[in-house]
């Protein structure tokens, strides 16, 4: 394994003159150019180009804003890739108002009353769309492009948070960068702009809903988009709003589902269009009506709310279509991804399925995991190397470099650990087995001799699941542990559960979570020192995420699921736990207390991924 430190980049003084000034590359990464770095001499403009579709309802194909920085030496012949940054949240988002949330405090299966509505009130000035990424790129000898998404900021569209139109969106502003559509100066006018100042070659990036977008872009197989490095990226809506048949928010966004984010993110549709839909008014149908109003009567209170069931939590053809695994076959651009192994929000899963399924298709892969929380983009360096060698054809060797990347969990985020691939190839499946104990505490070790009998939790979302982990004794929870550690364990990949268990009602939240004990409190706690990985299914869609049905009380059904993906080495003196519980207060539905979760002991076991396998478990416990 080697180390990879982030270097000093240093500005190299070119001795030419301004307007002869050229990327310069050193070590196969694009250096900073003195006369590309003066932000006074930026030319930035906007514009407005066509796309191939009208999801506003004029009749007209939607334009999307676009705005261009460019160094001063692109109107004397330069031309130049670009790095390319796309999202709905530039021109604003909506305020988290009381009520704009969905009621989480009732049965699983029950309708709850409707959330409210909120509108976001747009903001910002032309010709600037963003900031970001300029400071970086143009002065390395790129061109930073901008857009708005679909129904944001002064786009055209609606936005549908996955659709089929956050795909083409970006995929009509790199067709115009190679000249396939058309530019214009206005979002209505005739006048058009050609993209002159560029080779064509493009890269996009970006975090959250905005590294999204670039996988987006490239399952559309378009033309010129060479790279990509999504960072943190949603990569399936049904995974960031549901898990395996349950209704499970987001973390630090209890209640929130795709018509939340909707209303959030539109910020776009103030024109005024002909009313050929219908909505009424005081009992009067309207003759004129703002192209808001029109997407949100035909994509958040149709598209919406017919296929996203807070209901039953399935997975259907509404969510198909908004996962992006389903649609990778086109896929051509190189991919770097990125994302923390304790990001709670779009949890670490998203980025690893794209990345196992693009190496399988062989396309040029890396993915970077740092140990923190929502966002965090892999080092300069590993980001530089990969345009460089993808949008300026330098033979840098990128591809033959490490797969995988981990900041280890002492290091700093930009100084991680190279191994040749993830999950580590020197991992392989411990299976565990539980030993009674409830409601104290139970054993887990890969002895399955005392795994008889059956032990019975209550579920109750008062108790938080930290609390659940540090109580020494509660009919809460179930707990099994492992020895002490007497040398370190290397957890890397999937741990997966096989659970058999039976419910008092028709039906139960499954909580599953890893847990590093005892749990470390103060100050100085770090974030990989109690939570290892966690888990979430609804025990009603034990046959398919497509197909649920009531639990018989008292009926034993077996599940078997993934946890989060994971890379963590536990320290020698503590212990692996395995908690299972029912209702997660920070994450699932909440009904009334008192529903009874029991587990059968002999057909439940959890399978750990661990480096060195069984041999290295022994070895740290007996």
């Amino acid at each position: 394994m080697k180390r990879f430190i982030l270097p000093v980049l240093f500005a190299f003084i070119l001795p030419l003159e301004a307007q002869d000034a050229k990327p310069v590359f050193k070590d196969g990464e694009a250096q900073i150019v003195e006369a590309f770095s003066d932000s006074k001499k930026w030319i930035r403009h906007d514009l407005w180009v066509e796309t191939s579709f009208d999801t506003d309802g004029d009749g007209k194909l939607d334009r999307m804003h676009v705005a261009v920085t460019r160094p001063p030496q692109t109107e004397n012949g330069l031309k130049l890739p670009v790095v390319y940054e796309t999202s709905p949240y530039y021109a604003g988002v909506a305020g988290n108002s009381p009520g704009l949330f969905w009621n989480v405090k009732h049965e699983i299966g029950a309708t709850t009353k409707p959330r409210k509505h909120v509108e976001v009130t747009r903001r910002g000035k032309r010709p600037i769309i963003s900031n970001s990424q300029i400071r970086t790129w143009v002065p390395r000898g790129y061109i930073v492009v901008h857009s708005s998404s679909p129904g944001t900021g002064l786009s055209d569209g609606a936005p549908t948070v996955g659709g089929d139109n956050e795909s083409l969106a970006p995929k009509a502003v790199i067709d115009w960068l190679n000249g396939r559509a058309k530019g214009y100066k206005s979002r209505t006018g005739n006048e058009e702009v050609k993209a002159y100042w560029t080779t064509g070659k493009v890269g996009m990036t970006g975090t959250s809903y905005n590294g999204t977008l670039p996988l987006a872009a490239a399952t559309t197989g378009v033309e010129g988009l060479e790279a990509i490095i999504p960072v943190a990226p949603n990569t399936s809506y049904y995974h960031y709003y549901r898990s395996n048949g349950l209704v499970r928010s987001p973390g630090g966004y209890l209640g929130e589902d795709i018509d939340v984010l909707y209303d959030f993110i539109h910020s776009g549709g103030e024109d005024l269009i002909e009313n050929k839909i219908g909505l009424k008014d005081n009992g009067k149908k309207k003759t004129l009506i703002r192209k808001r109003d029109y997407a949100n009567a035909k994509i958040r209170d149709t598209e919406m709310a017919n296929g996203m069931d807070r209901i039953t939590g399935d997975y259907n053809d509404f969510w198909a279509g908004r996962d992006y695994l389903n649609e990778m076959k086109p896929m051509k651009a190189a991919l770097l991804m990125s994302h923390g192994f304790n990001d709670w929000n779009v949890m670490p899963e998203h980025s690893y399925r794209i990345y196992k399924k693009a190496s399988e298709m062989g396309l040029p892969t890396q993915i970077y995991y740092h140990q923190n929380g929502h966002g965090g983009p892999p080092p300069i360096k590993m980001m530089n190397r990969w345009f460089t060698r993808y949008l300026f054809g330098i033979q840098n060797g990128v591809e033959n470099d490490p797969k995988a990347w981990i900041v280890r969990e002492n290091d700093k985020r930009l100084e991680p650990t190279s191994y040749p691939n993830y999950p580590n190839p020197a991992a392989s499946d411990v299976v565990m087995h539980l030993a009674p104990g409830a409601p104290n505490v139970g054993d887990l070790s890969t002895d399955n001799s005392n795994s008889k009998g059956t032990e019975t939790l209550v579920d109750n979302y008062s108790f938080s699941a930290e609390a659940l982990a540090k109580a020494e004794y509660t009919n809460h929870r179930l707990l099994y542990v492992s020895p002490v550690l007497k040398e370190d364990i290397h957890i890397s990949g999937l741990p997966s559960i096989t659970i058999k268990a039976s419910s008092s009602k028709p039906a139960v939240n499954l909580s599953v979570y890893l847990v590093s004990l005892p749990w470390n409190e103060g100050r100085r706690v770090k974030i990989t020192d109690n939570i290892i990985t966690r888990g979430w299914a609804d025990l009603q869609n034990h046959k398919s995420m497509r197909e649920s049905a009531p639990l018989k009380p008292g009926k034993f059904y077996e599940m078997t699921f993934d946890l989060q993906p994971d890379d963590q080495i536990i320290k020698k003196g503590q212990q692996i736990g395995l908690m299972i519980f029912a209702s997660d207060n920070q994450y699932t539905l909440l009904p009334k207390p008192g529903t009874e979760l029991t587990v059968d002991l002999e057909g439940t076991k959890i399978s750990i991924p661990i480096v060195g396998g069984i041999d290295a478990f022994k070895k740290a416990t007996e």
